[in-house]
């Protein structure tokens, strides 16, 4: 049955974007401003009211902060307005027959304290609270899904075979990597520094993890890893170790590609020389957006969770408190300041 919260105005911290970026992003493109918000829904009306827990710092929000010329696979943010981004969230106050108050969601929110939502039915709600509802951020949120859809669905992977994850301590790349050892490959990771290469090899349980700051020829570098060469490739990067990548890549080999992270802050992107390798080889590189697979949200979410509580699976945090950090935190990611999964908490429970 649907329910509603008192129409009280509550003060509502948001962060804005003040001008489109181009090249490397600052903090200063930010700011966060405070205004108010009702805690009621309009009677008659099927949207809800949430009060934003987590909110998720992701690379592809880059993307959002610059004006483009032609449209891009997601819209830039409106100066000015709130920006939106995956969070999770308490129900408020509902007018959907499916959520009431008290609910715990996950799905695009705004970075801010209470968010008015439109489309509840966009949102899921969350089966597990038992664990910590910052994983639905991650590893049962957005990025867990993209790894296990990406792994599983686009790489479709093999006992035995060798798998290569670039950004492996990432939000995305640390679940890939512990995805492919319990399907049985061999598993090395790149991070960019020593810190992340030792998380990958002891608690996430890579074979093997190298420092590419510290590697001057990639190619070597993969050639020393894999001597029989890549079945799978989960491309996180792009760039010089896409094309690095694929004179190492295996006859048949795969690469779901799901971001090129060394990419978003250039004027001029990098160009792949080597790309004849794909038509030689029989390569399949397949990108994928998270979004074509919510209808397996609900068994991602069984099989995942049952891998965290059996301890399969580890994950790794990186948690900003308040508001007011957001920006520094978006912006870390760029510069690998960040250990894990980058998320700020807007209120705890």
């Amino acid at each position: 049955m649907a329910s509603t919260a008192t129409g009280e105005e509550v003060p509502n911290k948001r962060v804005v974007l003040k001008y489109y970026v181009t090249g490397f992003p600052s903090a200063d493109a930010m700011e966060v401003l405070t205004g108010t918000a009702s805690l009621a829904v309009p009677p008659g009306s099927s949207v809800m009211v949430v009060k934003n827990l987590y909110i998720s710092c992701d690379p592809y929000m880059r993307d959002r902060m610059t004006k483009h010329e032609r449209p891009s696979y997601v819209p830039e943010f409106v100066l000015g307005e709130t920006l939106v981004n995956f969070g999770v969230c308490k129900v408020i106050a509902s007018g959907h027959s499916d959520y009431k108050v008290g609910d715990l969601v996950w799905g695009v929110t705004g970075w801010e304290e209470y968010t008015l939502v439109t489309e509840p039915e966009s949102f899921f709600k969350i089966h597990h609270p038992e664990l910590p509802l910052s994983y639905y951020t991650g590893v049962l949120g957005m990025p867990g899904l993209t790894a296990w859809a990406g792994f599983f669905q686009v790489g479709k992977p093999k006992k035995g075979e060798y798998v290569f994850v670039s950004a492996a301590s990432g939000a995305v790349g640390q679940l890939v990597g512990q995805l492919a050892k319990l399907t049985g490959c061999y598993v090395v990771g790149s991070a960019g520094s020593d810190e992340k290469v030792n998380l990958l090899k002891n608690k996430f349980g890579f074979d093997e993890a190298f420092n590419y700051k510290k590697e001057a020829d990639l190619d070597a570098t993969l050639r020393r890893y894999f001597p029989e060469g890549i079945d799978i490739y989960f491309e996180s990067v792009g760039g010089p170790t896409l094309e690095a990548v694929l004179e190492n890549m295996r006859p048949h080999g795969r690469i779901p590609a799901c971001g090129m992270i060394s990419q978003y802050n250039l004027e001029e992107k990098h160009g792949v020389r080597n790309i004849f390798q794909v038509v030689a080889k029989r390569l399949r590189m397949e990108g994928l957006l998270v979004f074509d697979y919510y209808s397996d949200y609900y068994k991602f979410e069984e099989e995942m969770a049952g891998y965290l509580k059996e301890g399969k699976i580890s994950y790794v945090e990186d948690i900003a408190e308040g508001l007011e950090e957001a920006p520094a935190a978006l912006i870390g990611l760029f510069t690998g300041r960040n250990v894990g999964k980058q998320l700020v908490a807007v209120a705890r429970e």
